[in-house]
């Protein structure tokens, strides 16, 4: 596995790969939409596929992971493009990597713990709210439970 910069010419898939996968490249976290396509990207390959991808967005010292996602769990796909994402929030001079995700999410909560990163908010009705900037949001997610709530986690950086 390699994992690496998103290239340019790779920009239209992002940005396909994000309406299939995710309704729209409009991301919605913490209140505020992101255009996913234009994001800072990271992609994950087995030689010519693509088998993951993480895009991020920094902003005053910190680092958001916008979206993860490992085409095929258990292969440590995930790991690696989350460390590839931290590589670079630190070179980048952040004292956080921190991100979004929602309480029906279970296998995120511990996917994200178990590499470290801390429970720092819950925002409750915050996907309520996001719906209103993106309706197709779902109302349920897995395992049967409403989708209400953002979870917080975040890695320090420094120190």
């Amino acid at each position: 596995m390699e994992v690496r910069p998103l290239r340019e010419d790779e920009r239209d898939w992002l940005a396909e790969h994000l309406r299939l996968s995710w309704g729209s490249t409009t991301l919605v976290s913490g209140g505020r939409a992101h255009d996913g396509a234009a994001l800072p990207a990271i992609v994950a390959t087995d030689g010519d596929a693509l088998t993951g991808l993480a895009t991020y967005a920094i902003e005053e010292g910190e680092c958001e992971l916008v979206t993860i996602e490992a085409f095929e769990r258990a292969r440590g796909t995930g790991t690696a493009l989350l460390d590839a994402v931290a590589t670079v929030a630190r070179a980048g001079g952040c004292a956080r990597l921190w991100l979004i995700t929602t309480n029906d999410n279970l296998a995120a909560l511990r996917f994200y713990q178990r590499r470290g990163l801390r429970l720092v908010a819950v925002h409750r009705g915050a996907v309520d709210e996001a719906r209103k900037i993106k309706p197709g949001i779902p109302l349920e997610g897995d395992n049967g439970i409403e989708i209400h709530d953002e979870i917080e986690l975040e890695l320090a950086l420094e120190g």
